[in-house]
């Protein structure tokens, strides 16, 4: 019941971090429309960004309890932060390496079934979301609305967490035998990903 209460809440956040953008239609100005699409699109024009945040997903639902909120949580909040940093001037190196390393480890922590406790998994993710964020807000069109942008990746981001847990759930409630080596099998596709990725990004 805590995990479809969490999955219930996440949709519920996701719908509200939405509406601003479709709460009065036909009012909204178009400007601020387009920016919230380009926004809800730009994190699924990625493949590593993709990878990253449903493996995110993942991860939370085989460390199970506190994990369980606070991996997908603390990965939204640092990406927020990252959003930020190019508006302040700030210039991150080795952008895209990053971004493809998040796909590596934490593929990696899922496929040798790590043991970590909820804060060091959240830690871990939020370093590489600071990356992904920052690839969010460095890419932003020219006059969008910043907030408008920002609700559209922060959305997708959420929805691709969701879509990691509840394939992790769903391995986890079924009867085959098999299943249990699902999440450690997904993984480890995940991990061969992010290394063919990684070595693409330099």
């Amino acid at each position: 019941m805590k995990k479809l209460r969490l999955l219930s809440c996440i949709g519920v956040v996701a719908s509200l971090i939405s509406s601003p953008a479709w709460a009065h239609p036909g009012h909204v100005e178009s400007a601020n429309a387009t920016a919230f699409i380009t926004g809800l699109l730009h994190p699924l024009t990625g493949l590593d960004h993709v990878l990253a945040m449903v493996a995110v997903g993942l991860l939370a639902v085989r460390l199970g309890g506190r994990a369980l909120w606070a991996v997908p949580a603390s990965f939204v909040v640092a990406m927020i932060a990252g959003g930020t940093l190019p508006f302040a001037g700030v210039q991150l190196p080795m952008v895209e390496p990053a971004i493809a390393s998040s796909v590596l480890v934490v593929g990696l922590l899922i496929a040798m079934q790590a043991k970590l406790p909820a804060a060091s998994a959240a830690l871990i993710v939020a370093s590489f979301a600071v990356f992904h964020g920052y690839a969010h807000g460095a890419e932003m069109p020219v006059n969008a609305s910043a907030l408008q942008y920002a609700l559209g990746f922060i959305a997708a981001t959420a929805a691709l967490h969701m879509t990691g847990m509840m394939a992790a759930m769903a391995a986890n409630r079924s009867p085959s035998p098999h299943a249990h080596k699902a999440l450690r099998v997904a993984g480890g596709l995940v991990a061969a990903a992010g290394v063919a990725l990684t070595a693409s990004s330099f």
